[in-house]
Parts: C-alpha cells; structure tokens; sequence
C-alpha cells in the first residue's frame, strides 16, 4: 500500500523540527508515544514543500516504533496531508454551505479565472486549488485557506487581487479583506460602543 505515497528522496527531519518532536512526544504518558503520529505527519509535510512522502512516513514510522502501515492508514485517512508534491500555496476554498450563500461561487470564479484548476497544481507549480468543507470561519464567509493563512469576506476581484500577489511574490496581509475587525459586524464593533453611554450615565 506505500505505493499510493509518492517517493520524495531521502528524507530526516531538520534539526529544529527534531526538537520540535522531542516536546512533542514529551507531552504523552509512557507508551502513548505512537499518538504522535499526526503532529509529526503535519511537521514533515510542512518541511517536505506540503506533501508527506514515502520515506517521511517511513522516518515517522521508525520514531514512533510502529508498523509503517499504521502511519499510511492516518496519512491516507485524513485529507489535509498531500501524498504527492502540489503547488507552493495551496489554495483550499470552502464550498459549504454559508460560504457558498455568501458567494464561494464567485471566489471559484476567480480562482478559474486565474488558471487554477480544482484539484490540481498549476504548471508552474506555484498553486494548487482544493474544495474543502466548512474551515470554521462563517462569519466571515466567504473565505479561503493559503498554506497556514485565511483569507476572509472575500469577492471575486478580492480573491484575483491576493492570487496576483502571491504570483509577484508579495504575501498579502491575511484575516478579512473588507477592512472589517476580526470576525466584528461590518462597520464596526457594536456592543461595548452601545454599552459605554449606559455605563456613563449611571455615574
């Protein structure tokens, strides 16, 4: 079954991410170290370029003395580890359902529009684009994932405008892109701006 893993070429763990694992695997009991295994999949797929190979699961499998199997079955299970290389940002944009009320369609549009096929990795290596379901941000909506960033109350020349960045090298500020606060009502933050004349007033 490793075949459905890409080989990438030897592989070891740098030396700061081996001092990533150590705290890692200090934080289990004595012989839970094997629960481990994803932590130290998302660190190999981050030092790997986003993709987990063959030779990482089998490092992982050798750290965490388990049957390399064992280590493929959660690599295999979980969507967010990459089995093969893609692109340098990995564009995953949310299709459900209050993103796509808010206009996902729209965000796909751009993305289309920009040579980003779902699914796949551009020639050029530098973006691959994935469908995901809801990443947690609906106030939000509609949003994206680019590597470890979100993108947020996004349109169509919103989401150009950061794809063109990213071609030029430039890595847009992340988080909302209307000019909004966080995940405050567009406008502005209401509560204590309300609460703060009645606080007043009782003095």
């Amino acid at each position: 079954m490793l075949n459905v893993i890409e080989s990438g070429g030897a592989f070891n763990f740098s030396d700061e991410n081996q001092e990533k694992i150590k705290t890692i695997l200090a934080k289990y009991p004595d012989g839970r170290q094997r629960s481990a295994v994803m932590p130290l999949l998302y660190l190999a797929q981050a030092q790997n370029g986003g993709w987990v190979s063959s030779e990482a699961v089998e490092k992982i499998a050798e750290i965490l003395s388990l049957p390399r199997i064992q280590v493929i079955e959660v690599a295999t299970f979980y969507t967010m580890f990459n089995l093969k290389p893609i692109g340098r940002y990995h564009v995953q944009l949310c299709g459900t359902t209050p993103c796509w009320l808010r206009g996902s369609d729209e965000v796909m549009r751009a993305c289309k529009d920009m040579g980003l096929e779902k699914g796949k990795s551009t020639d050029d290596m530098l973006f691959h684009l994935t469908e995901v379901e809801c990443l947690g941000a609906c106030c939000n909506a509609p949003m994206v994932q680019i590597n470890d960033d979100f993108y947020e109350d996004l349109d169509y020349d919103r989401m150009t405008a950061i794809l063109k960045a990213l071609k030029r090298g430039e890595v847009p500020p992340p988080g909302p892109q209307n000019g909004r606060q966080a995940s405050a009502p567009e406008g502005g933050p209401l509560v204590l701006r309300d609460m703060v004349p009645a606080a007043a007033d009782k003095e």
